[in-house]
């Protein structure tokens, strides 16, 4: 009624699957409210001719769940799908967010929207809301590229916990893992490159290998998938080369693992035994709020198959690595003991040492740094933008979308669960037996390997 009363007007509901979920998925019956809404919003929607000037716009990432009435010609019958940005919208969102801050001229946003793919907008206002904080912490003049580094790793890797003590024996397990995980990285081809390695604990994780695609990925080959199983078998191979033991740091890459084979066997019919076929059909749970659940539809003949090629993926996977491994064990025991004694390394350094060369000398700490070189267009420190208040930690996720992490626990017991590669790292990460642990990230949107 208000908007007829204010014609011509929009009006817009965001998160429209609250009140438009398909009728029938909850236990209330024709009476539930929120059912009731959704009737009195039908009604309302076709008492607008379209002379009155009202135009109605909803938004919602669940499609799916809406009602049909919702979506029939002469309500909601356009649909604009709004997709995360490519990277000339991720260089244009930077110069938006980045006008608030002065920013130091070797400050380069081409670089930075190339190595952010899977990055929204809320995304990318975060990523710089985080460098302005890091340069006000030590007081510089200007935002400078190293601090655009920094967040980056902070919002794809999670926050730095050094207050959490480890032992001597930990950190030599997770240095060999993440060690294992970007060797057999960088001697694949067609893996997306390393872009760092480093053993500092990050939210769950005691240590991970971010792997960053050099371009958005929409699609993904046999090779790519075959080939990130074997990065996800790296730090169990490692472990078992080096210590000859096996630790429950390497439980979620054998999930994450498990996982993608399973899907290469049966959704993207990729078993040369079986064939293109899809099996588990998905259908609409009622009962569940019309979640999607798979509904066996074979034999039990066809399941032990599946079962077969599912194994026969994922140890043809691990023997690879441990060929990788093998081969290369003086790499693996330099590549860690680089991470022994700085940390984090970057995947320029892994290929130096992969060469037989030495590292240079780490470079001085952030926050031991003063003012940019260079950086006189304030007249004081940077002050960070009000909203940065409200940045949020990402853990090894994001968003963006679907490549490998490996995260390393904090105690011994079971995994968690992340799902498959896309642009990330590995985390080594331990979580208890008796805990769920959804997914994360959507097929192929991964952003590191977990430990």
């Amino acid at each position: 009624m208000q908007g007829k009363k204010n014609a011509p007007c929009l009006i817009f509901i965001d998160e429209i699957d609250a009140v438009g979920r398909q009728r029938g998925a909850g236990l209330g019956g024709g009476h539930d409210e929120r059912e009731q809404t959704l009737n009195q919003l039908l009604v309302e929607m076709d008492g607008f001719e379209s002379n009155e000037g009202v135009i109605l716009i909803a938004a919602t990432n669940r499609p799916d769940v809406l009602d049909p009435a919702l979506l029939r010609p002469g309500r909601f019958d356009r649909q604009v799908v709004v997709p995360t940005p490519d990277v000339r919208g991720r260089r244009r969102i930077l110069e938006v967010h980045s006008r608030r801050s002065p920013l130091s001229p070797d400050v380069n946003l081409d670089v930075l929207a190339r190595g952010t793919p899977g990055f929204s907008g809320a995304d990318l206002e975060n990523l710089v809301n985080e460098a302005a904080l890091q340069a006000a912490k030590v007081n510089k003049d200007q935002v400078d590229m190293a601090d655009f580094e920094q967040a980056k790793d902070k919002v794809l890797m999670g926050k730095e916990r050094r207050s959490l003590i480890l032992t001597d024996e930990e950190k030599r397990t997770t240095a060999y893992h993440e060690a294992g995980h970007a060797l057999v990285a960088r001697k694949l081809p067609g893996t997306d490159p390393v872009h760092k390695v480093s053993i500092i604990p990050r939210g769950m994780a005691l240590g991970i290998t971010m792997q960053l695609p050099t371009d958005d990925r929409h699609n993904y080959s046999r090779d790519y998938l075959q080939n990130n199983l074997a990065v996800l078998m790296g730090g169990r191979v490692a472990e078992e080369l080096v210590l000859d033991q096996m630790t429950t740091g390497a439980g979620n890459d054998i999930e994450r693992a498990t996982t993608m084979a399973r899907k290469m066997v049966c959704s993207w019919g990729m078993s040369e035994v079986l064939g293109p076929l899809s099996y588990g059909e998905r259908d609409n749970e009622i009962f569940l709020g019309k979640d999607l659940v798979h509904h066996k539809n074979f034999s039990e003949e066809t399941s032990r198959q599946i079962d077969a090629e599912v194994r026969k993926i994922v140890e043809s996977a691990y023997r690879r690595a441990r060929s990788i491994l093998e081969s290369e064990r003086d790499a693996l025991e330099a590549v860690a003991k680089a991470l022994l004694e700085r940390e984090t390394i970057t995947g320029d350094d892994i290929d130096r040492l992969m060469r037989g060369e030495t590292l240079p000398p780490p470079e001085t700490p952030a926050g031991t740094a003063g003012p940019a070189a260079g950086g006189s267009a304030s007249s004081g420190p940077v002050s960070a933008p009000d909203s940065a208040t409200g940045t949020q930690d990402a853990a090894a996720s994001a968003q963006a979308a679907p490549a490998p992490q490996t995260a390393a626990p904090e105690a011994p017991a079971a995994e968690t669960s992340v799902s498959e590669p896309h642009t990330g790292g590995e985390e080594f990460t331990l979580e208890p037996d008796d805990s769920a642990h959804p997914e994360k990230k959507p097929d192929g949107e991964g952003h590191g390997n977990e430990r």
